[in-house]
């Protein structure tokens, strides 16, 4: 426990230097960080209060507050043009509060609770907004989202370029949909939507009469100065990818998906004709056409190679190609891609059927430049493709999920590439000697390793990779559904103090509270004290979990635990508790993944690295919970209370 004698003279001490220099020094934090030195001295509380009122910019990525526990850090600030929060415990009552005039960025997630009236109020009041994300708008029962408030939206955000409105818009009148679109800044080049049906597509970007208009009045084009174009729609078919083709004629990105509720009649799909529109002006870098089997088990099958090749003639300049769901395309066509885009630096293809290692046959006689490559539920490939598709020497992310007959021999072959930084490997066939391969050089620099689903490991994986271990990378770490995975396997890993972020080890059966333990106690550095690194873990269905693990998982152990998954039949009423007692973890108890919303990922770089007791909480609160601890412990006593 601290000295108060000593804390005294540290406070005199830094009174005696000029706020300005304080206030400059802590403008270099985010907002985090900003909280944690606040939490510190008294000195610093009063510099942080006056910083919130000038600082440009206000980022709280994955911490969920209340409007009472946001207020104090949101006061005037005519200097604020970057807003980023999480809404998930706000509504409509945040609206004045987030929405300002100053702004040029404003990203919220988790609207749910919030009605259309948040998009009417950001188009009166934000008129000078660049940057707009909106998540999850109206989507809680008893909220409602009307055409008139997207109709104030883009009329009153004239100086939009990039928005992002990831709700259901389908919900709008079709016959007023088209019509307020018009209404959209000419500076819009990037628009993503969360979900729309494709007639609502089509209909938006015809060039039909507009409405009362006389039948020689044709509407200009909508949105014309769009870049970049991603929708996730009903169904793709030749209509709007030919309408979107023809419309957009500087698009440089497309990427479209699907998830039909049934098969596709002939007019609702993609076909040869379809495919063989796009990139008409010759400008796309990036394509991505994903069918998700979401609902039902469901292909493009009306597209064969001849589509592919229809579409490679004009694709040359491509340097990102996503293809998922593509049934009847054969090793012909994906071949097609790889030896006719020469600047291609990105492949992902999920769902190919006919994806044999004959694709990869002749690398040598491609560009070689690919740095992210994903073949997913390809389970014709084999060790020999790896060992081909390996000649491309700076890849950087492999994703070979689900390709259930690759083994120990690819695993030699991706330990040659000194570049890789993730990968994934769910599903396959590798065992804990194959593992050891990435011992040494590639387990240094890899960021992200999973290994899901690999039913031959065991322990000794563990070992393989960290015992003897030293200065790692390794920030997530994917172990779930080990059958064969104990604690002695995550003893191990604790003791090689990997500075791991994300832990998932779900379905784990051996897995019990001794793992638990050990992480809580877990040392990554000789300069902080004990408490683990993790912000993500998931620890469902573990078939070792007791009660004695929840008390390892509440305050003061995991100190920057951000997301929990659990299953809630250990203790509900533990659950409960746990809950309570860390107001900001984010608890999941049925199963669900968890997620961290990478905003920006190269704002992560300078996420506040919290000590063994996570300051922010205790400036936010100030002991509103102290007595939290008591009640987790009467809740394992008496379940019933």
């Amino acid at each position: 426990m601290a000295n108060p004698e000593a804390t005294e003279e540290e406070e005199e001490s830094f009174d005696q230097l000029p706020a300005a220099l304080l206030a400059t020094i802590m403008t270099k934090l985010d907002v985090a960080s900003i909280c944690s030195v606040a939490s510190t001295c008294k000195i610093f509380k009063a510099c942080a209060s006056h910083i919130l009122t000038f600082i440009p910019n206000f980022h709280l990525f994955d911490t969920a507050l209340s409007i009472n526990l946001l207020s104090p850090l949101l006061p005037p600030n005519p200097y604020l043009s970057s807003l980023k929060v999480d809404c998930a415990r706000l509504d409509d009552s945040a609206i004045d509060l987030l929405v300002r005039p100053s702004l040029h960025e404003l990203c919220l997630h988790n609207c749910a609770d919030f009605s259309g009236k948040l998009l009417s109020e950001i188009g009166g009041k934000c008129a000078d907004l660049r940057y707009l994300y909106l998540g999850s708008v109206a989507e809680k029962r008893g909220r409602a989202i009307h055409i008139s408030d997207l109709e104030e939206l883009l009329n009153g955000c004239t100086q939009l370029e990039v928005l992002t409105l990831m709700f259901d818009v389908s919900l709008f009148l079709r016959h007023n949909f088209a019509r307020v679109w018009a209404l959209a800044s000419e500076k819009l080049t990037s628009l993503e939507i969360g979900y729309v049906s494709s007639v609502m597509v089509t209909e938006l970007l015809s060039p039909s009469v507009g409405p009362h208009q006389p039948l020689n009045h044709i509407r200009a084009s909508i949105l014309p100065g769009i870049l970049k174009l991603n929708l996730s729609v009903d169904y793709i078919t030749d209509a709007m990818v030919g309408t979107i083709s023809k419309s957009l004629v500087s698009l440089t990105h497309l990427d479209l998906r699907d998830t039909p509720l049934i098969e596709p009649r002939i007019t609702f799909d993609l076909t040869n004709s379809g495919l063989q529109q796009i990139n008409q002006y010759g400008k796309l870098k990036h394509l991505s056409l994903i069918r998700s089997q979401e609902y039902i088990v469901t292909y493009f099958r009306r597209v064969n190679d001849l589509g592919i090749l229809l579409m490679a003639d004009k694709c040359a300049n491509m340097e990102s190609i996503c293809l998922g769901g593509f049934c009847q395309v054969t090793d012909t066509g994906f071949k097609t891609i790889l030896h006719s885009c020469s600047s291609l630096y990105r492949l992902r293809v999920s769902h190919g059927i006919h994806l044999t290692d004959l694709v990869f046959h002749d690398m040598s006689a491609t560009a070689l430049c690919m740095t992210h490559v994903s073949l997913r539920w390809c389970n014709l490939l084999t060790n020999h493709a790896i060992k081909s598709l390996v000649s491309n020497t700076h890849l950087k992310v492999l994703d070979l999920r689900d390709c259930k007959s690759l083994g120990d021999e690819a695993l030699r072959a991706i330990s040659t590439l000194p570049e890789l930084k993730s990968l994934l490997l769910d599903g396959s066939d590798i065992s804990d000697s194959g593992l050891s391969y990435l011992k040494g050089r590639i387990i240094s620099s890899l960021v992200s390793l999973s290994v899901r689903g690999c039913k031959r490991l065991t322990d000794k994986c563990v070992y393989a990779l960290f015992e003897g271990s030293s200065r790692l990378e390794l920030q997530e770490l994917d172990v779930s559904n080990l059958p064969y995975l104990s604690d002695n396997g995550i003893l191990c890993l604790a003791k090689s103090r990997v500075p791991i972020s994300v832990l998932r080890m779900r379905q784990c059966p051996l897995i019990g509270d001794t793992s638990i333990m050990a992480l809580a106690s877990m040392q990554v550095d000789e300069d902080r004290g004990h408490g683990s690194s993790l912000r993500l873990l998931d620890i469902y269905n573990c078939g070792g979990m007791t009660q004695l693990a929840f008390r390892w998982l509440k305050k003061p152990y995991f100190p920057r635990l951000r997301w929990l998954g659990v299953t809630a039949n250990v203790n509900r009423d533990i659950i409960d508790a746990l809950a309570r007692n860390r107001p900001f973890l984010n608890v999941a108890s049925h199963g669900e993944e968890l997620g961290i919303d990478q905003w920006d990922n190269s704002e992560s770089l300078h996420m506040h690295d919290y000590d063994d007791v996570d300051e922010l909480e205790q400036w936010l609160l100030e002991g509103e919970f102290e007595d939290d601890d008591e009640e987790m412990i009467d809740a394992e006593i008496n379940p019933e209370m």
